[in-house]
């Protein structure tokens, strides 16, 4: 049985405390054997990708102690207990499994009386029958004709992920000839969000999709107002053109109100459901169940990736102990990750819910208050935008930031010009080797304001391209660091206490049931 405990109650932190002495980049990779070093302080990932951190500020010796540190809090152990099925969400007392989604891990995962795997692989299935269904025109509305753009109706997991994985493959779907339907996505109960897209969108050739897991999310079904109220003006049947993602136990399930119904359960947290029904509907529909299968494929051998024991094998393992070792060690507060890639630009909007809703926590799993930093700030924009952008902060700023980059060798458009002797992908990825070299060894000047002091340590994920296995490994490997982290923090990484309370108190306004400072808030809103 795995013992949980907190960071720094374990020997091996304790020692990697007091033993630490920063690598100094400015002197590894600036020196002689600056080129050895990139080579070899790096993992293979699944579907052709690398994890690079040659520009993290390690070396052997600390990284013997990170493997130590690994073991003693039993990293393995505790994931091999999670693909089995024990109970890890400790607050809510649920299993976690959204790698079963994708592929079977360990052993076959019973809960409900449900083979959960089988559970999951048929609402796959169901999915992709209607997608295809919608595809060849076996569905259509009301006046026969074949729909044309699928809207997603949903917040936080049910928005982020689902449609940073639409953006991260749109482009490439339509290279590659499988681009099957538009989708657009409306997640803010501000009215301006789903008027926007419905002015931009023909409500007559589309498909709405509800996600909410219970069925009762205000913001949620707010939207779906909106919506419904938006179809009946135009005339339309609701029923025709709106389909449901929720649980089997939701109001939602067998409404007649819905074209039909595909499942998700309490076992997979909002942040974590781009693999399962939550992304797969919409995905399926916008590009064919064939492209969300091979999307699963490369996150299902990213996870085996996960299982392996040994840190230096196990790409998010490593990035997880590295990522703790700058937060607890060296005291940095924020992670910025850094795509070049502009198929990305909402990947780090869905990290920054993943991570910072998971341990963002300040009490262990048992409740307890913990004495040592937890979940850093995420935030990023794809570069080279951000390099005219925060840029500035990140190279000479008072606080050091880590950074995580994330570059591709080819587009997925494949089509270039060539300026001043180069290509614009050879001129990105050139930025992205610049400035990993410039933030880790700096420039020495004599003009303090041209001055860059450099150790300002990174890492890379590269590939060769951004394919629909490429992004399945990606969000795999950042889903896995973000969950050995919260071993390591020895936090409950899957349940997200701290968004209730504002719900509560918004619907006590929207009740009028307030007095003092809420009260006089709301008057300044006019509520």
């Amino acid at each position: 049985m795995n013992q949980w405990k907190n960071l720094d109650m374990l020997k091996s932190y304790q020692e990697i405390r007091n033993h630490n002495h920063p690598v100094d980049l400015t002197r590894e990779l600036a020196g002689a054997n600056g080129a050895e070093r990139v080579a070899r302080y790096q993992i293979p990932m699944a579907a052709g990708l690398v994890y690079n951190y040659a520009a993290k500020q390690v070396d052997d010796s600390l990284l013997q102690q990170l493997s130590n540190l690994a073991e003693e809090c039993e990293l393995s152990g505790k994931f091999e207990e999670l693909y089995n099925g024990a109970v890890i969400n400790t607050g809510e007392k649920r299993l976690v499994l959204h790698q079963l989604t994708r592929g079977q891990l360990g052993n076959p995962v019973t809960a409900d009386g449900t083979d959960k795997r089988v559970f999951y692989t048929d609402q796959q299935v169901k999915i992709a029958d209607f997608a295809k269904k919608v595809h060849s025109g076996a569905i259509v509305n009301e006046k026969g004709e074949r729909f044309t753009t699928v809207v997603q109706i949903g917040i936080g997991g049910s928005d982020l992920g689902p449609r940073a994985m639409y953006l991260a493959l749109e482009n490439w779907a339509k290279k590659n000839g499988c681009f099957k339907m538009a989708a657009k996505f409306i997640s803010n109960v501000d009215p301006d969000d789903a008027a926007g897209v419905l002015a931009d969108t023909d409500p007559e050739k589309t498909i709405f999709i509800l996600v909410s897991k219970s069925g009762t999310t205000l913001e949620t079904l707010t939207n779906e107002a909106f919506v419904r109220d938006a179809l009946k003006n135009r005339g339309l049947d609701v029923s025709r053109h709106m389909i449901a993602v929720t649980s089997e136990t939701s109001p939602l399930a067998s409404s007649s109100d819905y074209l039909a119904a595909f499942f998700m359960d309490d076992y997979i947290g909002g942040r974590y459901s781009s693999t399962s029904a939550v992304g797969g509907a919409v995905l399926s529909l916008a590009f064919g169940p064939e492209i969300f299968s091979r999307f699963l494929q490369g996150a299902a051998e990213e996870d085996k990736l996960a299982t392996e024991k040994d840190p230096l094998k196990n790409p998010a393992m490593l990035d997880a102990l590295i990522g703790v070792y700058e937060r607890n060690i060296l005291g940095y507060p924020v992670t910025a990750v850094l795509p070049y890639s502009q198929a990305l630009s909402r990947f780090p909007a869905h990290l920054q819910q993943m991570d910072m809703e998971s341990n963002g926590k300040s009490v262990n799993r048992f409740g307890e208050p913990v004495g040592y930093a937890t979940g850093p700030v995420i935030f990023g924009e794809p570069g080279t935008n951000g390099q005219h952008s925060f840029y500035q902060l990140l190279h000479q700023g008072t606080d050091i930031i880590p950074l995580q980059f994330i570059g591709f060798k080819s587009s997925q458009a494949e089509t270039d010009v060539l300026i001043q002797g180069s290509t614009s992908q050879q001129k990105l990825c050139a930025n992205v080797a610049a400035q990993i070299m410039a933030f880790a060894c700096g420039k020495q000047d004599e003009n303090r304001n041209k001055n860059f002091a450099g150790n300002r340590p990174s890492s890379i994920i590269i590939g060769e391209q951004l394919t629909p296995e490429a992004l399945g490994a990606l969000l795999s490997h950042f889903e896995n660091k973000v969950m050995f982290q919260g071993f390591l923090w020895n936090l409950n990484s899957f349940d997200q206490e701290g968004v209730q309370l504002g719900k509560v108190l918004a619907k006590r306004v929207l009740a009028h049931e307030t007095d003092g400072a809420l009260k006089a808030f709301s008057d300044l809103l006019n509520i």
